[in-house]
């Protein structure tokens, strides 16, 4: 019997390559854009056909030639952080006329990897919340321009840095000022249970060191992403640290089940215990208690990006970094 061996598809990169150029050069010359050498796109074109290439549906007419495509890839579309980034980001690109193809991940790993790939096929730029090495790596080494939503944990790549460390300083700041010693930080399980950097952990415990708290790591309990998991966790924390008076959350999610565990329980919040989230949902201002929170401006972070895409595509190089500060907004939480 005769094995059949099928062929890798011709991709982008293989004629860049081979033509000695940029894929966004590669991404011009099919896409019939203005910005190139009109012998540069007649020889690209040649040898396209030649290697057999055949562009994305996206490069094949599905839409109009003169529109650049965002590729936007998110973590969780049901997390309500995201929306308003997305927001930021749709309306910025609306803006200079471009279109947007959105990809979620469940920040699981081999998501990223596949969305990464996908992008790399369909668009001309990229804006991405990513943790997987691999899936920043190929997006950072594809050729198109690049930025991160949250440029902390790489350095190396273009995007906006949320300032973590300094809304983790105002949050435990403000507990202290409130009279409390022992609080608990909440931390997300992904981050604690696989060891990746966690600058919100970090700083957590730094503050607690440098201002002698009575705590330490055993303080710090995983939740699950959640409401459900936050209410998980405070239970975890009454039943190992009982005489913890405040909470410090990984995010406001994880915050607001905390709280509506702890009312659930009849404590008296903030009074018996205080609690502060991180993000700056809308959400929190519905609970009961109002949620104390470090408020991202969400839409700004999305705008942004968009932004460092524009000076990235009109100069080539990486422009300044660009820094989001969390603002610190007390409610009847604390």
């Amino acid at each position: 019997m005769t094995k059949t061996h099928h062929r890798r598809p011709v991709t982008i990169d293989d004629v860049a390559r081979l033509a000695g150029v940029s894929r966004q050069t590669v991404s011009r010359a099919i896409n019939d854009k203005p910005e190139i050498d009109p012998q540069t796109r007649d020889r690209i074109l040649r040898l396209a056909q030649e290697l057999g290439y055949r562009p994305s549906r996206f490069a094949r007419g599905m839409v109009r030639r003169d529109v650049l495509t965002l590729g936007l890839i998110i973590a969780d579309v049901l997390n309500p952080f995201f929306p308003e980034v997305t927001k930021g980001v749709l309306d910025a690109a609306e803006g200079l006329g471009w279109q947007v193809v959105v990809h979620t991940t469940g920040s699981r790993h081999d998501k990223e990897r596949a969305a990464a790939a996908a992008v790399t096929a369909q668009a001309d730029a990229c804006v991405a919340f990513l943790f997987d090495p691999d899936a920043i790596q190929r997006l950072a080494t594809s050729g198109i321009p690049f930025v991160l939503l949250d440029k902390g944990r790489t350095p190396s790549v273009p995007g906006v840095r949320i300032d973590f460390e300094g809304g983790v300083l105002a949050g435990m700041a403000h507990l202290v000022e409130r009279g409390h010693r022992r609080i608990a930080m909440l931390d997300d399980r992904d981050h604690y249970v696989t060891g990746a950097a966690d600058t919100r952990r970090d700083m957590y415990l730094s503050y607690a060191r440098t201002h002698r708290l009575p705590v330490d790591e055993s303080w710090v309990l995983p939740a699950d992403n959640s409401i459900e998991g936050g209410a998980a966790a405070l239970d975890r924390l009454r039943a190992e640290h009982p005489d913890a008076t405040a909470v410090f959350a990984y995010n406001d999610l994880i915050a607001i089940g905390a709280t509506r565990r702890a009312v659930a329980l009849d404590m008296s919040v903030p009074d018996e215990l205080a609690v502060v989230g991180f993000d700056g949902l809308m959400l929190g201002e519905l609970i009961d208690p109002p949620l104390t929170t470090l408020h991202i401006d969400k839409r700004r972070l999305g705008s942004l990006a968009v932004e460092q895409i524009a000076a990235l595509l009109a100069t080539g190089h990486p422009v300044q970094e660009t820094v989001v500060v969390p603002q610190l907004v007390v409610r009847s939480s604390t």
